[in-house]
């Protein structure tokens, strides 16, 4: 791939521009300016997909009242909860295309892919159906979890686009193989939880109580990252970027100097390294939710 196109594949996560959010994160939400210039310096860099949620604090108001800045990018937003009644998704869908003062918004994804496991399922995704081929949305998809299999989800739903966590750490829906039986499915493949919410880079002294045992296999990953000439930060771009099944991975920052040093990782060229060797397998240290 290009340079232009490693940046295009880059996507920016907004949840920290409404709310505080990841255990690395120590500033809390990001200011009003600083949003701007972020969103700014994004298109200048070439990033091409903004996302966003109905949960995620005051981030769609943020990114409508810069329009004029989200003008290039594509964006993703997700609904509310199904608990909160079938109509209520269906109209904070619609204040969400309000909110974010686009028509359509490219992507409406369900946030909670249990919601679709239930009851409701299908009422829900026929409602999603609807709003799209209203022309409210581009597209239609699912956020999940690798408990949710995402695989079985996408052959009963077909969606557009599906939200899967994979990181350098958390490579079990690659193992699996059910990165590559999405991308057969067509389905458009967007990464979170690149960084899992900055793991590699907190020092272990930092950790949480849950997560404190995990701490030699952090620092041994740490250590073959260096051995290769690189950093957690870059080894962790490198490798979510460069999956062939992804079509964008999600990053998250709180300063604009944040996001140039993503900026400037992204840029480097892959190490060579055992990737495989990185991952890991205890659910409790790859699923944020249990910490």
């Amino acid at each position: 791939m290009t340079r232009a196109d490693i940046f295009a594949k880059l996507g920016l996560g907004t949840v920290q521009f409404g709310q505080a959010y990841g255990i690395s994160n120590a500033r809390g939400r990001v200011p009003p300016a600083d949003v701007a210039a972020i969103l700014l310096r994004a298109s200048e860099a070439g990033l091409r997909t903004l996302d966003t949620a109905a949960g995620y604090g005051e981030a769609e108001a943020v990114l409508g009242s810069n329009s004029a800045l989200t003008a290039p990018f594509r964006i993703v937003t997700k609904t509310i909860a199904v608990k909160n009644s079938l109509a209520a998704v269906v109209a904070r869908a619609r204040q969400s295309a309000e909110i974010l003062r686009r028509k359509p918004v490219d992507l409406l994804l369900v946030h909670a892919a249990q919601d679709l496991i239930g009851a409701e399922g299908d009422a829900l995704w026929a409602a999603l159906h609807e709003l799209r081929d209203e022309g409210l949305f581009g597209g239609i998809g699912i956020s999940a979890y690798v408990a949710d299999d995402p695989v079985a989800l996408a052959r009963r739903f077909r969606p557009d686009a599906m939200q899967i966590p994979m990181s350098l750490l958390d490579q079990r829906l690659v193992r699996s193989g059910a990165l590559a039986a999405l991308k057969d499915l067509k389905v458009e493949i967007h990464a979170r939880s690149i960084f899992l919410q900055g793991l590699l880079f907190v020092p272990d002294d930092k950790l949480p109580p849950k997560l404190r045992a995990a701490a030699p296999q952090l620092d041994a990953m740490r250590r073959r990252i260096a051995e290769a000439g690189s950093t957690p930060l870059e080894a962790a771009l490198a490798y979510a970027l460069n999956r062939p099944e992804i079509d964008v991975a999600l990053a998250g920052v709180t300063t604009l100097e944040e996001f140039e040093e993503i900026l400037q990782a992204t840029a480097k060229p892959a190490p060579a390294m055992d990737w495989a060797a990185c991952g890991l397998d205890d659910a409790a240290v790859l699923t944020p939710s249990l910490w």
